[in-house]
């Protein structure tokens, strides 16, 4: 059917319409394009060929700044300090043997150090700076840059290591930080990119590895321009990352640089307990090492003297170490049978200089014996007698039940390495892991702390705080966290009767301050300072029947390494308790000439909050304690001024 010529003519209308409106908008877009051509093509024509032809835009990654690590006053611990350093990117230099030839004319690298780059080159990314020199002065830096073109993919930068002020004083407890290793990578679970980075550092022992990822950060990113000779043309765009949390530990520096000066001479650990807080005022080892040359790249013949010294300075001996508490375990015999209504303070036991346990002798330091002794005078005197006879009626299991309550038998939750778990046995450990049954015997080692029986010093300064307030003290190493003070809960009860811990405190008392007791001539003579103690040997040999009828050789005449650990635990002041110590001496001899002493002195020094007075202190040792005081003072005084003036 033919349309109307009206309807024609209104349809030919609206196409016409649609035509002009599409030819419209065709044509504006094509004049937004043709004028950005032309600003591409001539206005910036030449930044764009740049771009194109000889440049490209590479994405590094930028370490952050690692977190800082001081004591509780402030001073520092860990810091990091400017690092001049050169880096090579395999990508960027083409022949790599070459351009690191040139390199060593330049500046003081090794054939080693160029083998050693190659290797750690081939096993990386092309694209992953490489370090081939670090710690280089300023005079190599401005040497490397200005010959940049003769050098492609070499790159001269700052950047930052770390520092440890205190050097040896504190290094068992901050450690020390290394490059990652193939171990480290193998171990650690998270993916941060940074653990790419060659030589990148990260925590290896103490708080550095533990609180390594607070301390560590996030990388940051910067994108640069290189031109085709892999020079760095101009940076693009940089986003910093984020620095690694600053950490205050609960370490009074000034109190551990004692105590490590203190004991000097000697394979030891001492610990010293806030008793408030529960926060660890020292803790410190000996012989130690200097956490600077690890971070700087050990010698062979530093290596070597270390893990050679039968003094062990690598081991942690104030927490990682377990030695039989010898009879400083003896509150705890006595508060597991006392507890359990099955002997009173009051009650005596006959000493005759030994015991007889199923056909076996067991014997008393004191070979004639002690007579008649209660809980009071056999801590007083230490005699062992009184503890064989009365673990036979309590028995293991609840002795080592108080054990554990009292803090020994476990492992603290503390950012340290390798915190010992130490050895609170019962029937059903020796069956598990002995393969065998508890005999009578065992029990009567543990009660005066031998046989199975294992404790560190940080243990063992855990049970003298408890002892000393009769609360779960729980040791605390970080103070604060960026700013904000770490929570501590010291205050539960352990729930013991009031009455047999304060006869457990005089009997203490009465150890260090009665002419009878065992550490009196390591007393402290200011009454208000005055100080409750507890001394301990422990055997490390067997003493058999006929060395006994001849004569029980002295320490002094022995091996050092068959001489008896000296211990000793104390609280003080014993009317007011603020302060817990432990000191174990290994293979020191006995507690009451070898570690009482030590603890004595420490204790002062955290007492008075710096050197005591000569009055603290028996009028007969006074003339020594000056002379020892000057020597430590010259140890440790200057690098306390340097700290306190930073």
């Amino acid at each position: 059917m033919k349309r109307p010529a009206r309807d024609s003519a209104e349809s030919s209308r609206s196409i016409t319409r649609r035509a002009l409106f599409v030819g419209g908008l065709q044509l504006g877009i094509m004049s937004v394009i043709g004028l950005r051509m032309r600003s591409i093509q001539i206005e910036q024509a030449e930044q764009y060929r740049l771009l194109a032809e000889e440049n490209r835009i590479n994405i590094r990654l930028l370490p952050p700044a690692r977190g800082q690590i001081f004591d509780r006053n402030g001073r520092a611990l860990a810091v990091n300090e400017q690092n001049y350093r050169v880096v090579i990117v395999r990508e960027d230099a083409g022949d790599v043997q070459e351009v690191l030839s040139r390199l060593q004319q330049l500046i003081p690298v090794t054939d080693e150090e160029v083998a050693r780059t190659i290797e750690e080159m081939n096993r990386r990314s092309p694209f992953v700076p490489v370090t081939v020199a670090e710690r280089i002065e300023w005079e190599d830096i401005a040497r490397v840059t200005l010959n940049a073109p003769a050098l492609p993919g070499v790159i001269a930068e700052v950047g930052l290591s770390r520092s440890y002020p205190l050097g040896a004083d504190t290094a068992h407890v901050v450690g020390y930080v290394g490059p990652v290793s193939d171990y480290d990578l193998s171990r650690i679970e998270d993916q941060d990119p940074l653990l790419q980075i060659p030589r990148f550092q990260i925590g290896k022992t103490g708080v550095e590895n533990k609180l390594e990822r607070m301390l560590r950060g996030s990388a940051g990113t910067r994108r640069i321009e290189v031109n085709s000779a892999g020079r760095i043309m101009r940076e693009v765009d940089r986003q910093e990352g984020a620095p690694g949390a600053d950490v205050q530990l609960t370490i009074d520096s000034r109190l551990q640089s004692y105590a490590e000066a203190r004991l000097e001479g000697e394979s030891a650990g001492a610990v010293v307990i806030d008793l408030e807080t529960g926060d660890l005022r020292a803790i410190a080892s000996a012989p130690t090492f200097d956490p600077n040359k690890f971070v700087r790249g050990i010698s062979v013949p530093d290596w070597t003297a270390l893990n050679e010294n039968i003094y062990r300075p690598l081991a942690a001996k104030a927490f990682q170490g377990s030695y039989p508490p010898g009879s400083t375990f003896k509150m705890i015999t006595a508060l597991a049978a006392i507890e359990d209504g099955l002997v009173t303070p009051d009650e005596t036991v006959y000493c005759r200089g030994y015991v007889e346990v199923s056909g076996t002798r067991f014997h008393c330091w004191k070979p004639g014996g002690h007579g008649n002794v209660n809980l009071h005078e056999s801590l007083k005197q230490s005699c062992d007698c009184y503890y064989y006879e009365i673990c036979q009626r309590v028995g293991i299991d609840k002795i080592s039940a108080m054990a554990r309550r009292m803090g020994l038998g476990q492992a603290f939750d503390l950012p340290l390495s390798a915190v010992s778990e130490g050895l609170a046995p019962d029937k059903d450990w020796k069956l598990a892991v002995r393969g065998a049954e508890w005999r009578i015997g065992d029990t009567v080692n543990a009660s005066i702390g031998q046989g199975f029986v294992l404790a560190s010093p940080l243990q063992l300064a855990v049970m003298a705080a408890r002892l000393a307030t009769g609360r779960r003290i729980e040791p605390r190493l970080v103070h604060t966290i960026d700013g904000i003070q770490q929570p501590y809960d010291s205050d539960e009860s352990l729930d013991l009767n009031e009455n047999t811990l304060r006869r457990l405190r005089q009997a203490m008392d009465a150890v260090s301050n009665h002419n009878r007791g065992t550490a009196y001539g390591s007393r402290i003579t200011e009454d208000a300072m005055r100080m409750a103690g507890k001394t301990g040997t422990s055997q490390v040999r067997r003493i058999t029947a006929e060395e006994r009828e001849r004569g029980i050789t002295r320490n002094e005449d022995l091996p050092w390494e068959r001489r008896d650990h000296a211990l000793f635990v104390a609280f003080a002041p014993a009317d007011a308790p603020k302060y817990a110590i432990s000191i174990v001496v290994e293979h020191g001899g006995g507690g009451s000439a070898a570690a009482a002493p030590i603890a004595r002195d420490i204790m002062l020094q955290a007492l008075y909050d710096g050197p005591p007075p000569l009055t603290a202190y028996p009028s007969a040792d006074r003339p020594r304690i000056e002379e020892q005081q000057k020597r430590i003072e010259e140890r440790v005084a200057p690098g306390a001024r340097i700290r306190d003036r930073a």
